[in-house]
Protein backbone atom coordinates (compact mmCIF):
# COMPACT_ATOMS: atom_id res chain seq x y z
CA UNK A 1 0.00 0.00 0.00
CA UNK A 2 2.73 2.80 1.11
CA UNK A 3 4.29 1.72 -2.47
CA UNK A 4 1.37 2.39 -4.43
CA UNK A 5 0.99 5.55 -2.20
CA UNK A 6 4.62 7.11 -2.55
CA UNK A 7 5.50 5.42 -6.28
CA UNK A 8 2.51 6.79 -7.93
CA UNK A 9 1.60 9.71 -10.13
CA UNK A 10 0.97 12.85 -7.92
CA UNK A 11 -1.60 15.32 -9.91
CA UNK A 12 -0.09 18.46 -10.16
CA UNK A 13 -2.45 21.32 -10.34
CA UNK A 14 -1.21 24.97 -11.45
CA UNK A 15 -3.93 27.21 -9.73
CA UNK A 16 -2.41 30.10 -11.14
CA UNK A 17 -4.35 29.24 -14.80
CA UNK A 18 -7.67 28.24 -12.57
CA UNK A 19 -10.11 31.63 -12.85
CA UNK A 20 -11.32 32.99 -9.47
CA UNK A 21 -14.47 32.23 -9.82
CA UNK A 22 -14.06 28.99 -10.29
CA UNK A 23 -11.87 29.39 -7.18
CA UNK A 24 -14.76 30.78 -5.24
CA UNK A 25 -16.67 27.64 -5.75
CA UNK A 26 -14.17 25.42 -4.37
CA UNK A 27 -15.98 24.75 -1.16
CA UNK A 28 -13.30 23.99 1.70
CA UNK A 29 -10.70 24.57 0.33
CA UNK A 30 -11.45 28.05 -1.88
CA UNK A 31 -9.89 30.45 1.00
CA UNK A 32 -6.93 28.86 0.79
CA UNK A 33 -6.54 28.17 -2.84
CA UNK A 34 -7.49 31.88 -3.73
CA UNK A 35 -4.65 32.74 -1.58
CA UNK A 36 -1.82 30.65 -2.90
CA UNK A 37 -3.11 31.12 -6.00
CA UNK A 38 -2.17 35.40 -5.73
CA UNK A 39 0.08 34.91 -2.41
CA UNK A 40 3.25 36.78 -4.74
CA UNK A 41 0.95 39.70 -5.81
CA UNK A 42 2.76 43.34 -5.00
CA UNK A 43 -0.74 43.80 -2.72
CA UNK A 44 -2.98 41.61 -1.46
CA UNK A 45 -5.31 44.04 -1.18
CA UNK A 46 -7.13 43.21 -4.12
CA UNK A 47 -8.46 39.78 -2.51
CA UNK A 48 -10.04 41.34 0.64
CA UNK A 49 -13.05 40.92 -1.18
CA UNK A 50 -13.36 37.23 -2.10
CA UNK A 51 -11.19 36.30 0.68
CA UNK A 52 -14.44 37.82 2.81
CA UNK A 53 -16.66 36.28 0.86
CA UNK A 54 -15.20 32.63 1.29
CA UNK A 55 -14.61 33.19 5.21
CA UNK A 56 -18.20 34.26 5.61
CA UNK A 57 -19.68 31.05 3.25
CA UNK A 58 -16.66 28.34 4.14
CA UNK A 59 -17.15 26.56 7.35
CA UNK A 60 -13.51 27.09 8.42
CA UNK A 61 -12.39 25.82 12.13
CA UNK A 62 -10.36 28.26 14.15
CA UNK A 63 -7.58 26.70 13.55
CA UNK A 64 -8.06 26.76 10.24
CA UNK A 65 -8.50 30.30 9.70
CA UNK A 66 -5.78 31.32 12.40
CA UNK A 67 -2.99 28.96 9.52
CA UNK A 68 -4.46 30.64 6.76
CA UNK A 69 -3.43 33.92 7.98
CA UNK A 70 -0.48 33.55 9.14
CA UNK A 71 0.42 32.02 5.70
CA UNK A 72 -0.88 35.05 4.32
CA UNK A 73 0.80 37.77 7.04
CA UNK A 74 3.91 35.56 6.43
CA UNK A 75 4.35 35.12 2.90
CA UNK A 76 2.08 37.32 1.23
CA UNK A 77 2.78 40.75 0.13
CA UNK A 78 0.43 43.71 1.70
CA UNK A 79 1.47 47.31 2.73
CA UNK A 80 0.02 46.86 6.18
CA UNK A 81 -0.96 43.39 7.36
CA UNK A 82 -2.66 44.40 10.45
CA UNK A 83 -4.64 46.75 8.78
CA UNK A 84 -6.08 44.03 6.18
CA UNK A 85 -6.54 41.57 9.02
CA UNK A 86 -8.75 44.29 10.72
CA UNK A 87 -10.39 44.86 8.02
CA UNK A 88 -11.32 40.97 7.34
CA UNK A 89 -12.64 40.92 10.49
CA UNK A 90 -15.14 43.57 10.33
CA UNK A 91 -16.13 41.66 7.15
CA UNK A 92 -16.27 38.46 8.79
CA UNK A 93 -18.00 38.76 11.88
CA UNK A 94 -18.18 35.22 12.81
CA UNK A 95 -14.15 35.56 13.12
CA UNK A 96 -13.92 38.89 14.25
CA UNK A 97 -12.73 36.66 17.41
CA UNK A 98 -10.06 35.11 15.87
CA UNK A 99 -8.86 38.28 13.54
CA UNK A 100 -8.68 41.13 15.99
CA UNK A 101 -6.29 38.54 18.24
CA UNK A 102 -3.95 38.05 14.92
CA UNK A 103 -4.42 42.24 14.26
CA UNK A 104 -3.75 43.01 17.94
CA UNK A 105 -0.87 40.47 17.95
CA UNK A 106 0.83 41.81 14.60
CA UNK A 107 0.17 45.60 16.43
CA UNK A 108 2.35 44.08 19.10
CA UNK A 109 4.91 42.93 17.07
CA UNK A 110 5.10 46.24 15.60
CA UNK A 111 5.56 47.94 18.56
CA UNK A 112 8.07 46.31 19.76
CA UNK A 113 9.97 46.64 16.08
CA UNK A 114 9.47 50.21 16.41
CA UNK A 115 10.72 50.02 20.29
CA UNK A 116 13.98 47.99 19.09
CA UNK A 117 14.72 50.24 16.43
CA UNK A 118 14.44 53.09 18.70
CA UNK A 119 16.68 52.46 21.05
CA UNK A 120 19.38 50.90 18.25
CA UNK A 121 19.03 54.78 16.47
CA UNK A 122 19.09 56.22 20.53
CA UNK A 123 22.97 53.97 20.69
CA UNK A 124 24.18 54.96 17.62
CA UNK A 125 23.08 58.94 18.30
CA UNK A 126 24.66 58.58 21.46
CA UNK A 127 27.87 56.97 20.03
CA UNK A 128 28.00 60.00 17.66
CA UNK A 129 27.52 62.44 20.47
CA UNK A 130 30.45 60.76 22.38
CA UNK A 131 32.82 60.47 19.22
CA UNK A 132 31.64 64.55 18.26
CA UNK A 133 33.00 65.04 21.61
CA UNK A 134 36.28 62.99 21.78
CA UNK A 135 36.95 64.59 18.20
CA UNK A 136 36.37 68.42 19.58
CA UNK A 137 38.85 67.17 22.58
CA UNK A 138 41.95 66.51 20.11
CA UNK A 139 41.44 62.50 20.60
CA UNK A 140 42.57 60.67 16.69
CA UNK A 141 40.06 59.47 14.40
CA UNK A 142 41.18 56.33 15.02
CA UNK A 143 41.25 55.61 18.82
CA UNK A 144 37.79 57.45 18.59
CA UNK A 145 36.42 54.59 15.85
CA UNK A 146 38.22 51.80 18.28
CA UNK A 147 36.31 53.13 21.25
CA UNK A 148 33.33 53.90 19.89
CA UNK A 149 32.79 51.29 17.11
CA UNK A 150 32.08 53.46 14.52
CA UNK A 151 33.27 53.51 11.11
CA UNK A 152 34.89 56.46 8.96
CA UNK A 153 31.76 56.91 7.59
CA UNK A 154 29.97 57.23 10.57
CA UNK A 155 32.33 59.66 11.81
CA UNK A 156 31.85 61.52 8.26
CA UNK A 157 28.28 62.80 9.83
CA UNK A 158 29.75 64.25 12.45
CA UNK A 159 30.15 68.02 12.35
CA UNK A 160 32.70 69.94 15.07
Amino acid sequence: MAGKLYNGNFPLVDVTVIPDEEIMGHRSMAALTLLQKHIHRRDLADLLDNLATLLLTEHMTGQQLISLINYLVQAGETSDAEAFVRELAQRVPQHEDELMTIAQQLEQKGIEKGIQLGRQEGRNEGKLEVARTMLQNGIDRNTVMKMTGLTEDDLAQIRH
